[in-house]
């Protein structure tokens, strides 16, 4: 087996157990008790809280990368990640440069989560989750299995997304150059649900406690407390009181 890599810049406290062939890059600080898996990389300037396990595989810190003709202008390189205390990072993960990871956050095996990301608390991003760049995901969120969340996308605290939810933010499908100015994410309020293999179309809000049901497309803003389902989605009832956020 391979000893680790580490940086002598980098600050590794006390009781942390770094696995064979990891490699720690330069200014890289790791709290408390944390656990590196074997083979994973940590890039440059990245901050690792206390109790923190990374499993196998997994690549923190990764740089952005941009096709000749992408939509997004090289804004520089982005600050190191920060994953905050007592996180649980899965094997075959990827996390890039300038994302930002609360606390007692899960995030499950092969989920990718872009630059300019942000997850608040208590947060779960399921395995082979996708979260594209410059998007705000809240507190107590779940992520479910393969959803895709696209770039300029807001979740708020305790949103719903089930399996294989997609998410787009270009209505013009990457013809004319009228879309430059109109790319826009969707945007779930505090408390929105999002049943299986649904779609939310661009620009889309789903209010406060609204629930889109399995396999709905959503072209329209859902109101707050509603049930939609179909395709298109149509909204046909309340939720029910019991199904509330504010009475769980």
């Amino acid at each position: 087996m391979s000893s680790p890599a580490i940086d002598i810049s980098a600050k590794i406290s006390a009781g942390v157990k770094i696995g064979h062939n990891a490699c720690i890059g330069r200014g890289v600080i790791i709290g408390d008790n944390s656990v590196i898996g074997a083979n994973v990389v940590i890039h440059e300037n990245a901050i690792i809280g206390a109790c923190v396990r990374i499993d196998d595989n997994s690549v923190i810190g990764k740089l952005p990368m941009r096709a000749a003709n992408s939509i997004f202008k090289d804004g520089g390189k982005p600050d190191g990640p920060k994953i905050g205390d007592n996180c649980i990072i899965g094997a075959c993960v990827v996390i890039y440069a300038g994302a930002r990871i609360g606390e007692k956050v899960l995030v499950a095996d092969q989920a990718s989560v872009r630059e300019n990301v942000t997850i608040g608390d208590f947060t779960i991003v399921g395995r082979g989750v996708a979260i594209e760049n410059f998007c705000e995901i809240g507190s107590k969120v779940k992520l479910e299995t393969n959803a895709y969340i696209t770039a300029y996308s807001k979740i708020g605290d305790n949103c719903f997304v089930a399996p294989n939810v997609c998410t787009s933010n270009d209505n013009y499908l990457g013809r004319t150059k009228e879309r430059f100015d109109k790319m826009k994410g969707v945007t779930l309020k505090k408390g929105a649900r999002i049943g299986a293999n649904a779609t939310i179309l661009p620009g889309v809000t789903i209010h406060e406690d609204a629930l889109v049901a399995a396999g709905a497309v959503v072209t329209k803003d859902i109101a707050a407390k509603r049930v939609a389902l179909g395709v298109p989605a149509r909204e046909v009832r309340d939720v029910s009181d019991e199904q509330l956020l504010c009475n769980q």
